[in-house]
């Protein structure tokens, strides 16, 4: 009896190595979270130049009433 269940745990042990299915569900989770970081960090890069561009244009604007006086 304990060289069947030692023969059935070797099987299902080399089963689970062999099995690739779930393999290609991680390989796209980490892609997708590798994605989502790029993301985040342009999108932070981008939000930091636009503002210092409104703020750049709002200053100019300002500066443009002040001279004319």
């Amino acid at each position: 009896m304990e060289g069947v269940l030692e023969y059935t745990m070797k099987t299902f042990v080399l089963a689970l190595l062999r099995e690739e299915q779930g393999q290609d569900l991680v390989e796209y989770a980490l892609i997708v979270a590798a994605v989502g970081l790029a993301l985040i960090s342009t999108v932070q890069i981008l939000s930091q130049a636009i503002t210092s561009l409104y703020s750049s244009i709002t200053t100019d604007l300002g500066s443009i009433g002040a001279t004319g006086q």
